[in-house]
C-alpha cells in the first residue's frame, strides 16, 4: 500500500502533464472534447486527493494524528548537488492541496465560456494545475521554486491571452511583480543552500528530516550510515531538503553568522523570502498587481487566482520562513503583523471605493488575506507569556482555516461576478439593482458566497478571522482591536454591493434583456461551493483535524527554541550592554 500511496501521490503533478501532452494531439476545432477531456482530467486529480482525505486504516488516507510529513516519495534528481524529487503531505499542506484539486475542478467547469485558442487554453491550464500541485507537495527547495516557476508562464498566458481589454498591462505586471519575489526567494535559497550543513545534524535529525542518499548499487542508506559518511566529510555537505533547513534552523548556528549591517544569513533570508512571498499573498505596498489581473482575467482564471494562487504566498511563509529562520521570524514580528493590518485595512477601504464589481471582491482579497499575514506573524510565546504557546497556535490555524475560507468564499464571490457579466457585458455596481427580482436562485446563492466572504457567524470566513483576532490579543490589544473593526469596513462593503447588485426597484444598465436564471452548469458549479461554505462555517472540526497534529508540532518546536535558544541569546545581549554601559559610567 505505501507504494500505492507513493504512486498516487505522485500522480498529482504528473496526471495534469500527461493530459496536456495528449490535448496536443486533439483536433483543434473539436471544443467540447477538449474542454470535457480537461475536466475529466482534473477530476483524476481531485478524486485521488479525496481519496487520501478520507478516514481509513489503509495507508493511502490521511493520518490525523501524525505530526510528520506523510505519503513520501523521495528519489535520485540532480545527484551533485543533492537535489532530489522529494513530495509529501502533512497538516499544513494537505487541506491547501485539497482546496487546489477542488478549485481546479470547478473552475474548469467554469471555462465553458472561453470560446478562443480551446486547445491552448485547456493545456495551459493543466499546467498551472500541475505547477499548483507541486507547491504544496515539494519537500525540496530546489523543486519548490522550479514548481513555483512552472506557474509563472502559464498564468501569463491565461491573462494576455483570453483576458479583458487591457490584459497585456494586467499580464505583464503580474509577471513582473512575480518574477521579482521569485528572484528574492532565488538569493534566500542560494544563502541558506551554500551555508547548510548536514554534518550539524544527528542521525536522529536526519532520520526525521528524511534525509536520504542511496549508495552505489542504489540502495537506501540508513540515516546512521549516511551521518557516519558525511562526518568523514572535510567540506560542508550542503542539502535543499526543507525539513533538513528546518532542523539546521532552529538546532544549530550555521545560519546565524553576520552577513550585512549587523544581520544574520537567516535574518536577510527571511526578509527576502517574505517579500517573495508576500507578493504573492499579496500585501500592502506591493499588492498592486493583483486588483489588474483579477480584473482582465477570465472568469476560471479569477477562481484560480483567488482560490489557490495567493495561498501560496501563506504557505512560503508557515512552511519556509518561520521553521528555517526563526530567530528572524521572532526579530521581525511587529514588521509581519503591521504588514498584515495593513493590508487588511487598506484593502477594506479600497473595496468601498469601487465602482467595478470584480474590482471590488479582488480589493477584497487583499485585505482577507492581511488576516493571514497577521495570524502567521503572532509569536506570543515569550517569556513575558511564560512561554504559553496556545495564542499561537490559534493565530498559525486561524490564518490556514483563512486560507481554505477565502479560497472557497472568493472563488464563490468571483464566479457570481462572472455569471451576471457573462449575461449583460459590464460590472458597473452603479448601473445593477433588482437582480433578485429576475434571478431569484442565483441571488440566493451569490449572497450565501458573500455573506461567507464578510466572516458572518455559521459560514466559512468567520473561524479564521476570529481565531486570528484572538491569538492576537495577547500581543497587542491596539492591533486586535483595529483587526476587529475591520469586519465593520468589510460588512459595509459587502453589504453595499449586495444592495447595489441584487436589491433596489430595478436594472438599470445595458442588456436587461439578458438577465435570464442561472443555468444548470453553473449551478452545479456554485452549488459546493455554497455547501462547503457552510459545512466549514458549522463543522470546521472538519478541516482543523487535518491541521492539528502538525501545527502544534511546529508551534511547540519554535516554542522550545524560543525557550532555549533565543532567550539565553537575549539575556546574554542584554548583560553585555549592562556591561558596556557600567564601563563607560564616569
Amino acid at each position: 500500500m505505501d507504494n500505492l500511496a507513493s504512486l498516487i501521490v505522485t500522480s498529482l503533478i504528473f496526471t495534469p502533464v500527461v493530459g496536456a501532452i495528449a490535448l496536443l494531439f486533439f483536433p483543434s476545432e473539436n471544443k467540447s472534447l477538449l474542454r470535457w477531456f480537461t475536466l475529466l482530467v482534473t477530476l483524476l486529480v481531485l478524486l485521488p486527493t479525496l481519496w487520501i482525505a478520507l478516514p481509513g486504516s489503509d495507508a493511502v488516507s490521511f493520518e490525523i494524528n501524525e505530526a510528520g510529513v506523510q505519503k513520501v516519495v523521495q528519489t535520485s534528481w540532480i545527484p551533485s548537488f543533492d537535489i532530489q524529487f522529494f513530495l509529501g503531505v502533512d497538516g499544513i499542506s494537505f487541506p491547501l492541496l485539497m482546496l487546489t484539486a477542488l478549485i481546479s475542478f470547478l473552475a474548469m467547469g467554469a471555462s465553458w465560456t472561453i470560446d478562443k485558442y480551446v486547445k491552448s487554453y485547456c493545456v495551459l491550464y493543466l499546467l498551472l494545475l500541475a505547477g499548483m500541485m507541486g507547491v504544496f507537495l515539494s519537500l525540496d527547495f530546489f523543486l519548490f521554486y522550479i514548481f513555483w516557476e512552472v506557474m509563472l508562464l502559464p498564468m501569463y498566458f491565461l491573462i494576455g491571452v483570453w483576458g479583458g481589454p487591457r490584459k497585456e498591462y494586467a499580464a505583464i505586471k503580474f509577471f513582473l511583480y512575480t518574477l521579482f519575489g521569485s528572484v528574492l526567494m532565488l538569493i534566500a535559497l542560494l544563502m541558506l543552500y551554500f551555508n547548510s550543513d548536514l554534518r550539524q545534524l544527528s542521525a536522529e535529525q536526519l532520520a526525521a528530516a528524511h534525509v536520504a542518499s542511496w549508495d552505489d548499487a542504489g540502495q537506501l542508506m540508513a540515516a546512521e550510515v549516511y551521518k557516519s559518511k558525511i562526518d568523514a566529510s572535510e567540506y560542508p555537505v550542503h542539502t535543499f531538503n526543507i525539513l533538513a533547513l528546518q532542523q539546521l534552523g532552529q538546532h544549530t548556528d550555521v545560519f546565524d553568522q553576520a552577513l550585512l549591517f549587523g544581520k544574520s544569513i537567516q535574518w536577510w533570508a527571511f526578509v527576502l523570502l517574505f517579500i517573495g512571498f508576500v507578493i504573492k499573498v499579496p500585501s500592502v505596498p506591493l499588492h498592486t498587481w493583483l486588483p489588474d489581473a483579477h480584473v482582465e482575467a477570465p472568469t476560471p482564471v479569477s477562481m484560480i487566482l483567488a482560490g489557490v494562487l495567493l495561498k501560496m504566498g501563506g504557505y512560503g511563509i508557515v512552511r519556509i520562513c518561520y521553521p528555517i529562520c526563526p530567530d528572524a521570524g521572532y526579530d521581525l514580528v511587529w514588521v509581519v503583523c503591521i504588514v498584515g493590518v495593513t493590508s487588511m485595512v487598506y484593502g477594506a477601504f479600497a473595496a468601498l471605493a469601487q465602482k467595478d464589481f470584480k474590482r471590488m471582491v479582488a480589493y477584497s482579497s487583499v485585505s482577507h488575506m492581511g488576516y493571514v499575514v497577521l495570524g502567521l506573524g503572532v509569536w506570543s510565546a515569550t517569556a513575558g507569556s511564560v512561554f504559553d504557546p496556545i495564542s499561537w497556535s490559534m493565530g498559525v490555524k486561524g490564518a490556514l482555516f483563512q486560507m481554505i475560507g477565502h479560497g472557497i468564499s472568493s472563488a464563490g464571490m468571483f464566479f457570481m461576478v462572472g455569471v451576471i457579466y457573462d449575461r449583460v457585458h459590464h460590472r458597473d455596481l452603479n448601473q445593477f439593482g433588482g437582480l433578485y427580482g429576475k434571478m431569484p436562485i442565483y441571488t440566493a446563492m451569490a449572497m450565501l458566497l458573500f455573506f461567507a466572504g464578510l466572516g458572518l457567524p455559521g459560514l466559512c470566513g468567520f473561524i479564521g478571522e476570529v481565531f486570528v483576532v484572538l491569538s492576537v490579543w495577547k500581543l497587542s490589544a491596539t492591533l486586535a482591536a483595529i483587526s476587529a473593526a475591520v469586519v465593520i469596513l468589510t460588512a459595509a462593503y459587502i453589504l453595499w454591493a449586495i444592495q447595489r447588485v441584487y436589491l433596489g426597484p430595478e436594472y438599470r444598465g445595458p442588456h436587461p434583456e439578458g438577465l435570464s436564471e442561472i443555468s444548470l452548469r453553473e449551478m452545479a458549479i456554485a452549488l459546493p461551493l455554497c455547501v462547503l461554505a457552510v459545512v466549514l462555517g458549522v463543522f470546521p472540526a472538519t478541516m482543523f483535524r487535518y491541521m492539528d497534529a502538525t501545527v502544534d508540532q511546529q508551534v511547540a518546536d519554535l516554542v522550545e527554541w524560543t525557550e532555549e535558544v533565543k532567550l539565553p541569546k537575549l539575556r546574554a545581549e542584554r548583560e553585555e550592554a549592562d556591561q558596556e554601559v557600567a564601563a563607560n559610567a564616569p
